[in-house]
């Protein structure tokens, strides 16, 4: 099957031609494409969805997960990690146990466990009675209980130590957040094998500069992904655009959408919390920013919105946050990877999207 298209996004680089899929896989780039249109990218990775499409993970069975599914494959998304929050264990175990472990569509990569070991001082909308020290035994249990893909804890926390040490042992990939972390906290969690922050400023020690805590720690480094909420309302542009040139090639995009994206504005919930969704933001019952309602392809408009290229937009939304999880064939594009395609138009529009090679959706 051709696509039809006039280039295709293949490590960063526009390779003029069409694309041939064969076998679930792509089998050829460049080819003569006289008359094509659009253009191929990687299909989009999300490393942070709570809820979509009206679902909220915490409380989805197969037939929610499908729907989620079926609304984040309009927004280019053909691989995630449902993302689960601060939550009492018995409640988290049960939804984790729900989390499908089938050929879903789009690929389910795994779970991001977000706490419950956080920063008591950080916790954004968390639900502070099930925030906890780090315990062993607790991470035993919850990494048996289904497939954890990635982290989020804050580093400073009396032995968070070892519950990197053995996340790292079941090649779970560690991400830091909801901490009060110094800088020098932070390097020592860096260096001991976490790779990545969750959505950078947001619910960490802010920047300051004979302070610079996490923030700071995270941008000088160069073995470090920082993700972000580029939805216009965690980020001022600004902001924003500091971080993207102090950490070019390795800020990667994250929705953290929550059960109100994909749907209606109104009354929702985040894990045990009531939401709301008013013009675009996501707020808890104290104001606090609960997650969000952005899409992936939105997020990448908004990036090139800064005057970001096109290609490294685009990579941020698909090879660097595959990164955090280690995947060197997850967001890319190329002969012999499997066929996650989406097909975007001159002003990224989505017009088709492929999982496996699999037309999923069409404009």
């Amino acid at each position: 099957m051709r696509l039809g298209v006039e280039a295709a996004l293949v490590d960063g680089l526009l390779v003029r031609g069409d694309v041939e899929i064969r076998d679930r896989v792509v089998a050829a780039i460049g080819l003569p494409s006289p008359g094509g249109r659009g253009i191929a990218v990687p299909g989009f990775v999300d490393l942070q969805v709570n809820g979509f499409g009206g679902v909220d993970f915490l409380d989805a069975d197969a037939a929610g997960y499908r729907r989620a599914g079926e609304a984040l494959l309009e927004t280019g998304v053909t691989a995630y990690l449902p993302t689960l929050i601060t939550t009492p264990e018995q409640q988290l175990l049960a939804a984790m146990a729900e989390v499908p472990v089938d050929d879903s569509r789009p690929r389910i990569l795994g779970l991001h466990l977000e706490g419950p070991f956080l920063s008591p001082n950080r916790l954004g909308t968390h639900e502070a009675s099930a925030r906890r020290d780090p315990d062993p035994a607790l991470l035993e249990r919850l990494l048996a209980a289904g497939p954890v893909r990635l982290m989020t804890l804050a580093p400073e926390l009396p032995g968070a130590e070892l519950l990197i040490d053995l996340l790292l042992d079941r090649d779970v990939a560690v991400s830091l957040g909801h901490t009060d972390a110094t800088a020098a906290q932070a390097h020592a969690a860096f260096d001991r094998g976490a790779r990545s922050v969750t959505h950078l400023f947001n619910a960490m020690r802010p920047f300051l500069h004979r302070d610079p805590g996490i923030v700071g720690a995270a941008l000088a480094r160069e073995d470090v992904v920082v993700t972000i909420i580029l939805d216009g309302i965690h980020l001022a542009p600004e902001t924003a655009l500091t971080a993207w040139r102090a950490a070019r090639g390795r800020t990667a995009l994250v929705t953290d959408a929550i059960t109100g994206a994909g749907a209606a504005e109104g009354s929702y919930s985040l894990g045990n919390l009531d939401v709301h969704v008013h013009e675009g933001t996501v707020r808890g019952p104290d104001g606090v920013l609960a997650g969000s309602v952005l899409t992936m392809i939105e997020a990448v408009r908004n990036l090139l919105e800064l005057d970001v290229p096109f290609e490294d937009a685009l990579q941020a939304a698909t090879s660097t946050p595959a990164r955090v999880l280690g995947d060197p064939e997850l967001g890319r594009l190329d002969v012999g990877l499997p066929a996650d395609v989406v097909v975007l138009s001159d002003d990224a529009e989505i017009e088709r999207v492929l999982v496996g090679g699999e037309l999923r959706v069409a404009a």
